[in-house]
């Protein structure tokens, strides 16, 4: 007798791989942000997506608010045209990251999502700023 965990067939090696690989084109994880921001790499642009009022309760330090309503061709015109975005929100219960990463790709700027937001911030142990 199989659970419903094991009675569809995993994927091939081939599969997962090229699945799991294809994923870590589109995401980042909060350890691997803070690696970079605390050791000199930062070769992106975080954006918190949330709403201002959100941003200044609690933000990662060195992120900059950009609400995802506002992402248009003028509010990115300052980074440069080869710039990776890095977007964040609250958590994995706010849609927020893939409605940025739409409209950043739609602009044709490379975008990844920081899976977890402020709530895998936290869960890892990492600080806020607030604005206050």
């Amino acid at each position: 007798m199989s659970s419903s965990v094991s009675r569809i067939p995993a994927a091939s090696k081939e599969a997962a791989i090229a699945h799991f690989s294809q994923l870590l084109s589109f995401e980042t994880d909060c350890w691997d942000v803070h690696h970079a921001m605390t050791n000199n790499r930062q070769d992106f642009v975080l954006l918190d997506v949330r709403s201002q009022q959100c941003y200044e309760s609690g933000h990662i330090e060195g992120a900059i608010n950009l609400p995802w309503n506002k992402i248009n061709q003028t509010s990115l015109q300052q980074f440069d045209c080869d710039m990776l975005f890095v977007v964040y929100c609250a958590g994995p219960h706010c849609n927020a990251t893939e409605k940025a990463a739409i409209k950043i790709a739609t602009l044709s700027r490379a975008v990844r999502k920081m899976i977890g937001g402020i709530t895998g911030w936290i869960d890892e142990g990492f600080k806020l700023k607030t604005s206050t």
